[in-house]
């Protein structure tokens, strides 16, 4: 691709040093990972400033330098004058902006929905993602679990753990559309809003699920956290508000009705989409379900009253996409959860293992509280610290958990740089009494479930929360592969024979 670059108003460049026109065959905002003729992108966060790095790119072969120092740009290009510097304030909407143009605005193609919450996105997404592809509406998905095209998981290394850069979204979205797909729906996290890497994408559905404390260890405060998943919804031509969640939903219906689709477990009286009268079944959840001025009797393999909430909101986010409520009736039967969202695994010993990545307090005592709803003789739960997020939620997760289970396994999930015993020992600190004999501790997430697995006994559940990226252990900066299924059926072997 060719640019010119003093004919492009919409990248903000303030100051253009070197040659105004280039050759572009790729983009990059990892020195290590610059191909020829790229575009590298100096970004810049707590532990790192891409603008160290330029030379680096330069000599991998970038030719185009987008970056915000106008001092280095200044002298570099005494150096590299056959390399473009372009100079502007905000490095990442210029890297959204950019990547939009680069990749042809493929998002323009797409039917988009973005979903945020502090609980709930991966699921909320999945079951979109599920419902609409089964309406025929061919939806990708980019989130937690990795990015899947409407038939398959695609092979991508994630830039990050929820949200992709902007870069990466853009080229996803590409693939997508290559692959003739219609739509795509993301998981939108809070610092993914914070660091434009939606910015300049005008989604078709915006997805609130609900609100509570995490990620302080950005934001720091609630105000900001709150902010931060706010500004989703003023990029949307539609919107489908939680109304039983207090967090967010009042600013949410500040904004007019217009475009507003709502939904409620807890029966309440303005919502457009309601579940009433839910019932746990062996197979999922059988309810009523309520549009409006109708009301049809349902069961779904749906576990936990809270992913009934999470699938009305892919109902409305359908509806909102222009398919009537008896469109998706018919397909709802089929509909597919995520991995490692309320995943039940049966055992060999006639046990439930449950998968789910639940790493707030929050989402621990709603899980529990569904997991017990279940026959099962003693609950087995094993509890995640997560080196790489807020400490000060750690003790909570303990004091979530206290006096619910039978055994409780206390592990550590993604250490990073982080000692793992230090994390253990902080969750600990949120137990009344730590020392109880039925509380213990691992200092990785293999150990951990492991040592749930040797306490569970014939019809027992054991309820394995937090989980992985990318299938991998975050440690010392490093991806260390780790599987859960991998680990409970390596188990199996030696208990059976």
């Amino acid at each position: 691709m060719k640019i010119q670059f003093d004919q492009t108003q919409k990248f903000h460049i303030n100051k253009i040093y070197g040659p105004i026109h280039q050759e572009v065959n790729a983009l990059s905002f990892h020195s290590k990972r610059v191909e020829p003729q790229s575009v590298f992108f100096c970004l810049q966060g707590d532990n790192f400033d891409g603008h160290k790095y330029v030379e680096e790119a330069i000599a991998q072969g970038a030719c185009v330098i987008i970056g915000s120092d106008g001092s280095l740009f200044n002298r570099l290009v005494q150096t590299y004058d056959q390399t473009t510097f372009l100079l502007v304030n905000h490095v990442r909407s210029a890297m959204a902006a950019f990547s939009k143009e680069y990749f042809n605005r493929a998002d323009e193609e797409l039917k988009t929905v973005g979903v945020t919450g502090t609980n709930g996105k991966t699921t909320v997404a999945a079951y979109i993602r599920s419902l609409l592809t089964l309406l025929g509406l061919r939806t990708g998905s980019i989130g937690t679990t990795g990015i899947w095209s409407s038939t398959r998981k695609l092979n991508y290394k994630k830039s990050t753990p929820t949200t992709p850069e902007s870069m990466d979204i853009h080229r996803i979205f590409r693939d997508f559309r290559n692959l003739n797909d219609q739509g795509a729906v993301m998981e939108v996290s809070s610092i993914a809003l914070d660091q434009c890497r939606v910015e300049g994408i005008q989604f078709d559905v915006a997805v609130h699920t609900n609100f509570s404390e995490d990620h302080m260890e950005y934001h720091r405060t609630m105000d900001h956290y709150r902010e931060c998943k706010m500004r989703l919804f003023h990029q949307a031509n539609h919107r489908v508000v939680n109304l039983d969640d207090d967090g967010m939903a009042s600013e949410l219906l500040a904004m007019g009705k217009d475009g507003l689709l709502t939904y409620s477990i807890n029966n309440h009286p303005e919502a457009d989409l309601s579940a009433i009268h839910l019932k746990v079944m062996e197979k999922g959840t059988q309810f009523s379900l309520k549009y409006r001025d109708k009301t049809v009797n349902v069961e779904l393999p749906v576990y936990g009253n809270y992913n009934v909430a999470n699938l009305l909101a892919a109902i409305a986010t359908a509806l909102h996409l222009g398919f009537s409520f008896h469109e998706i009736l018919k397909v709802l039967p089929n509909l597919e959860s995520p991995e490692g969202r309320f995943q039940v695994i049966e055992t060999p010993l006639q046990q439930k293992v449950i998968l789910d990545y639940a790493h707030t307090p929050v989402a621990l005592e709603r899980l529990v509280e569904e997991v017990k709803k279940m026959n099962y003789r003693r609950l087995i739960v094993m509890v995640a610290g997560v080196g790489i997020r807020d400490f000060n939620k750690m003790p909570k997760m303990a004091n979530a958990i206290e006096g619910k289970a039978d055994e409780v396994i206390v592990t550590v999930d993604h250490p990073a740089h982080h000692d793992p015993q230090i994390i253990v020992d902080k969750v600990m600190t949120g137990f009344i009494n730590p020392g109880a004999g039925n509380i213990h501790s691992t200092l990785t997430r293999e150990e951990g479930i492991r040592k749930s697995m040797s306490l569970g006994q014939e019809g027992d559940i054991i309820l394995l929360t937090g989980g992985c990226i990318n299938n991998a252990q975050i440690v010392k900066g490093e991806e260390v592969p780790h599987f859960d299924e991998k680990t409970i059926e390596s188990f199996f072997p030696r208990v059976v024979q």
